[in-house]
């Protein structure tokens, strides 16, 4: 059997407001989920997920924003929207440990090596 090969050349877009706004012109849908995950990510600074989640669905219904969409799937949208957010979260996370291990890691390299009068001022810093 063959093997085929494949290249790929992916365009990434910031599809978040306020960004593309030629693309989000042309795509209503498009514009309307960027509004919705927008208020999402915004209320939920001050509410709890769920809550966050509830009220950016309400708000969105109630002002014809993906009203249809909302409305026949509400509760999928409700389900999805917290896992994609705790998602979300939970890289930021693993990020920031992430970070943190290896700071750690380079600090007690640094700690290890004979003279700290040959070093940057920023490496200094970090002994």
């Amino acid at each position: 059997m063959q093997e085929t090969q494949l290249e790929l050349t992916a365009v990434l877009l910031n599809i978040n407001r306020n960004h593309n706004r030629e693309l989000m012109e042309a795509c209503r849908d498009l514009k309307d989920y960027a509004e919705y995950v927008d208020r999402v990510r915004k209320y939920a600074r001050e509410l709890t997920l769920s809550e966050a989640v509830e009220r950016a669905i309400t708000e969105c219904i109630r002002e014809g924003i993906l009203k249809e969409f909302l409305e026949k799937n509400r509760a999928e949208v409700k389900k999805m929207s917290i896992y994609e957010y705790d998602q979300e979260k939970h890289i930021r996370m693993e990020r920031q440990d992430a970070w943190e291990k290896t700071r750690i890691e380079y600090g007690n390299w640094l700690k290890s090596l004979p003279s700290k009068e040959n070093y940057s001022e920023e490496d200094r810093r970090v002994l």
